[in-house]
């Protein structure tokens, strides 16, 4: 049940509250031990390094992979960049003839931004479309990594916008069947569904700690250790991190990247049944107070707490969030809602402007309850009765 006076949260794929587990796993290395992670020359500092590596192990563990592999970031954002731009670096200094980078044109900013710019150290950013599903076209990347040499391909696990799963296994096979590395952006996949980087064959996965209910600014970048993946870092400093990631450890962020990690890895299945349930809920109670709402790309392979919904009625996202200010939802990736245009993603997916400026992007997460989403449907529902009503005419009303 909500509490009186608080919003209604629905906006989980921009960012999850901190499970109070991980709050708890989190408070002692603030308060009793403050102590530098690489301060190994005492006891206090010794402590707080087996948090760190007790923490990198659970990490690792959730993925399927070596806790050597798991280097700490500050989050899916630097991950991603160390995992391109690096890759592409070391690339260069070795002067291999692949100087391709493939990517959908549906990733986040930050991974396209990264391959575009590359462009200006001398290698060539490829940008695949998706289909009408939001998914990749195997037989396209395919047929693209048979034209030349590809050094790089980056497929984000989980769409952070329409939610959909692509087919990680597929693609890390035919990357590795054309001899190229192979990078995923997990941080809206991590937790939500199973993943195993040798099932997939990925070289490089990016995760989040505030996508799975941990602490903001931690992440993790998994580094293939053999064969081993090679990687130019983007600082210098004192060598953490096998010298990939330079700088002081934070360790209350990374034990709580781990608590996460640690509860996701028993908890994920139960999550997303839960979940699921409840956003069918949504769907339903929604569908009855907006009969011709539209969901926004393949609704069977996405995460279970996402909807991408389209509003009929030439009804805005902007004026629903207008008239149902105690629903926290988005209009798409949290990361550019300054920008007032229509999301990158559907744009990709052939969808008209105009719904996609009527389109809301819904995340149901761990904590939501069965009242919230009733509340949640109902507040949306009577926005859209109110919109739809301020842009009729007089004439309209009488007809």
């Amino acid at each position: 049940m909500s509490r009186p006076n608080r919003p209604i949260y629905l906006d989980n794929h921009a960012t999850t509250p901190v499970d109070p587990r991980v709050l708890a796993a989190m408070r002692p290395w603030w308060e009793r031990n403050f102590a530098n992670p690489g301060s190994v020359e005492h006891a206090m500092g010794r402590e707080a390094e087996e948090a760190v590596e007790a923490a990198r192990g659970h990490v690792a563990a959730l993925i399927g992979a070596e806790a050597s592999e798991i280097v700490f970031t500050s989050g899916a954002t630097e991950s991603n960049n160390i995992a391109i731009k690096g890759a592409a670096r070391f690339a260069r200094s070795q002067d291999t003839d692949r100087r391709r980078v493939v990517t959908l044109a549906t990733e986040h900013k930050c991974v396209l931004e990264s391959v575009r710019d590359l462009a200006a150290e001398g290698f060539e950013p490829v940008l695949l479309p998706v289909l009408p599903s939001g998914l990749l076209d195997l037989d396209l990347l395919e047929a693209t990594l048979a034209q030349a040499p590809t050094l790089l391909v980056s497929v984000m696990a989980v769409n952070n916008e329409i939610g959909v799963i692509q087919d990680l296994g597929a693609i890390g096979a035919i990357a590795k069947r054309h001899g190229a590395l192979f990078h995923t952006d997990a941080a809206q996949g991590c937790g939500r569904m199973a993943l195993d980087v040798g099932t997939v064959r990925a070289d490089l996965v990016s995760i989040s700690g505030h996508k799975i209910y941990g602490p903001k600014g931690i992440g993790a970048l998994y580094v293939r250790r053999r064969p081993r993946v090679r990687l130019v870092p983007l600082f210098s400093g004192g060598g953490q991190e096998r010298g990939l990631r330079s700088g002081t450890l934070p360790a209350p962020l990374i034990v709580g990247l781990g608590e996460a990690a640690r509860i996701a890895a028993q908890e994920a299945v139960l999550d997303a049944g839960r979940i699921a349930g409840q956003r069918d809920r949504f769907l339903a109670a929604l569908q009855a107070e907006v009969p011709e709402i539209e969901v926004n790309a393949d609704l069977e392979r996405r995460v279970a707490g996402n909807l991408s919904l389209a509003f009929p009625g030439g009804v805005t996202a902007q004026q629903l969030m207008e008239g149902a200010p105690e629903v926290c939802v988005s209009t798409g990736s949290a990361c550019s809602s300054a920008e007032v245009e229509p999301s990158h993603v559907l744009k990709a997916l052939g969808i008209p402007e105009a719904r996609a400026r009527a389109t809301l992007r819904i995340g149901i997460g761990r904590f939501t309850s069965p009242a919230e989403v009733d509340l949640a449907a109902a507040a949306l529902g009577a926005a859209w009765r109110a919109a739809i009503a301020a842009t009729s005419t007089p004439a309209d009303a009488a007809e």
